[in-house]
């Protein structure tokens, strides 16, 4: 389907009436007990599903705008990463950060906040961490279109729903990391693709494949995936990809709890961009033991 820019989109296209919905319903939702709410499996529609229509169009501009976040924002990326840099496939994979519920899940409780976040707020967090970028207004073009990919993907999901496969998966956090043995288990099983000095791999028109670990074009320290046992979590649903036969992208099931735990605490460690409001987080303690600062 053919993509448009985000001036026609806004031009041709009103909020849409989910969203609305869903801003008239916040309150609401996010008084809903997540213990009450109901278990649905990952089963988002398909990308040939999208309609081709004015809300299409929307859909389609955040679908793109989620993967090539660096090229078509790159005044609010300032690391050579996009969302799907961490949220595999579009976000419609398990245990890969899927976007798949997420409509339905926001307003919610972020203790590193220390309040309750919005969804806006979780995707303009991102810009600024795991991207070391700039927030974008939340009722600019992208914002929205971003926004309108989420709600189709989500749409029709109860309140609160939990979703099978949200978030990346649990690691062992009682585990002690050996970064000695976690740079030897990157060389081996890692460096091929994100390189030995972790800056990712270009393709040949010099635009990134794989997204750098570490390195001023990386995620900054303010990042989850800053943290060793977030990272370790990911690495061992996910990583490496296209290594075995687990759908739909081949990934996880091929390190150990204690490996992926030691190839984190390596790479997480490596040098990487500062996030000044660092001294803001979990004003309300509890912050976590892996926490970089």
């Amino acid at each position: 389907m053919a993509e448009m820019s985000w001036r026609t989109t806004l031009a041709r296209g009103a909020i849409p009436a989910v969203a609305l919905t869903a801003a008239l319903l916040a309150p609401v939702l996010a008084q809903t007990p997540k213990e009450q709410a109901p278990t649905v499996k990952l089963a988002p529609p398909h990308v040939a599903d999208i309609p081709d229509d004015a809300k299409g169009k929307e859909i389609a501009l955040g679908r793109r705008l989620l993967a090539e976040t660096n090229t078509l924002m790159p005044d609010n990326v300032g690391a050579q990463m996009s969302c799907n840099s961490c949220h595999l496939g579009d976000g419609r994979v398990a245990n890969a950060s899927p976007y798949y519920g997420m409509s339905v899940d926001y307003p919610r409780y972020n203790a590193r906040a220390g309040r309750s976040v919005t969804l806006v707020e979780r995707i303009n967090g991102c810009l600024l961490r795991s991207m070391s970028g700039k927030p974008i207004p939340p009722d600019s073009p992208q914002m929205k279109a971003m926004v309108a990919y989420f709600d189709w993907l989500s749409a029709g999901l109860p309140a609160q729903a939990k979703v099978e496969g949200a978030g990346i998966g649990k690691v062992d956090t009682g585990l002690v990391p050996d970064p000695a043995h976690g740079k030897e288990l990157y060389e081996a099983k890692c460096a091929e693709c994100h390189g030995s000095d972790g800056a990712g791999r270009k393709n040949a028109q010099g635009a990134f494949v794989i997204p750098p670990l570490w390195g001023d074009q990386s995620f900054n320290i303010g990042a989850g995936m800053a943290r060793t046992y977030t990272a370790a979590a990911f690495i061992k649903s996910n990583m490496p990809m296209a290594f075995g036969l687990n759908a739909p992208l081949g990934q996880g099931g091929a390190l150990t709890d204690q490996e992926a735990v030691d190839i984190a605490e390596y790479f997480t460690h490596q040098p990487r961009p500062d996030f000044a409001p660092k001294v803001n987080d979990w004003p309300k303690g509890g912050k976590p033991k892996d926490a970089r600062y």
